[in-house]
């Protein structure tokens, strides 16, 4: 046994009695005759198990039970009481202490009091420790989880913004149409206050708008002059075709509605559903309206990018028809420089 074990009592003859008995059992034992002479003791040695009396001069057991505690709380503290006091031992409990035993005592119920209370303690550390393992394994797993994630996600964001380079590429967009627009869109967002998973479906919803362009052919698509009636037709079903795309992908399930109402208009005159008003997603609402922006500001086949003023007199114009007045009268108040650092470019 390598256990250390201090013995505190006013009496030698019981320090010595108790000292040659456990150090006959393999114990290691240090004695002191008080309390003070006790943490001497304590603060040069490890000490597992203390055995004290209770009623010393000066200080009291009580005393030393108090402030060992405070020190450390795994040492074991077996508590020595006269008959009469009994209820102190019971307070001694209270405070910490392991167990008592009551004068005159067995050498051998001793004994077995140390042995049972280091094997105790023993097993208490042993738990305590598995505990702190567990709990740093858990930490590193989570923190392991958290990277993970955030690879897997900032993988996702990755993949989704090459597939709508390629999409703008295809329409041989100068710039990214999509990045600008979900931009406009995350400024808009702010002055709404709209955070959290919220904000991140708007943005995502603003980023894959025209994922569904990728079912709608070149000839229509990249057509230079205006589409006829047939042609509009199959370009007005590029919001569906989106929405069938992504709305399987729990992920994205969020921004995929924002991608099927995308051409909602606020009259209800919109497209594919022909919704009203907020029956429109906000995000969507959002949406129409900064997209119009960039596309009134960005080259075209068949014209050249129009003046910023062009575009609040659009908005102006069509406010509470085509755009939600409050979304509307928002966006005029945004300076248009806000606009130009979103965009990245200066406007006419």
């Amino acid at each position: 046994m390598n256990e250390h074990i201090l013995i505190v009592d006013d009496e030698e003859m019981i320090r010595e009695l108790l000292s040659a008995a456990l150090q006959q059992e393999g114990y290691h034992c240090y004695l002191a005759e008080n309390v003070d002479a006790a943490f001497t003791i304590l603060a040069d040695q490890n000490i597992d198990l203390v055995i004290s009396d209770i009623m010393m001069p000066g200080k009291s057991g009580v005393d030393l039970l108090k402030d060992l505690k405070q020190v450390n709380t795994d040492i074991a503290v077996l508590m020595i009481t006269g008959l009469s006091d009994m209820n102190t031992a019971m307070d001694c409990i209270h405070l910490g202490a392991d167990d008592y035993i009551a004068k005159p005592f067995s050498i051998t119920r001793v004994i077995l009091t140390v042995r049972n209370m280091l094997a105790k303690r023993s097993l208490a550390i042993e738990k305590k420790n598995y505990q702190i393992s567990l709990e740093y394994k858990v930490m590193e797993q989570t923190e392991q989880i958290r990277r993970t994630m955030n690879d897997l996600h900032e993988a996702y964001d990755n993949t989704l913004t090459a597939l709508v380079k390629a999409l703008d590429a295809r329409e041989k967009e100068v710039g990214s149409h999509s990045e600008r627009v979900m931009n406009y869109t995350l400024l808009m967002a702010s002055k709404l206050r709209i955070t959290g998973r919220a904000l991140e479906i708007l943005a995502k919803g603003a980023l894959l708008h025209d994922t569904g362009k990728i079912g709608i052919s070149d000839n229509i698509l990249l057509k230079p002059g205006k589409l006829n009636e047939h042609e509009w037709l199959l370009m007005r079903r590029h919001p569906e075709i989106g929405y069938a795309i992504l709305a399987e992908i729990d992920f994205l399930k969020g921004p995929a509605e924002i991608i099927l109402t995308h051409h909602e208009r606020f009259d209800g005159t919109g497209y594919p559903r022909g919704l009203k008003g907020e029956q429109i997603p906000i995000g969507s609402r959002i949406f129409g309206l900064v997209d119009t922006l960039d596309a009134m500001t960005s080259d075209r086949p068949y014209r050249k990018a129009l003046p910023f003023d062009s575009v609040t007199s659009e908005i102006r114009k069509y406010r509470g028809s085509q755009f939600d007045p409050e979304i509307s009268d928002l966006f005029l108040s945004i300076p248009r420089h806000q606009w130009e650092e979103c965009s990245g470019k200066k406007f006419f």
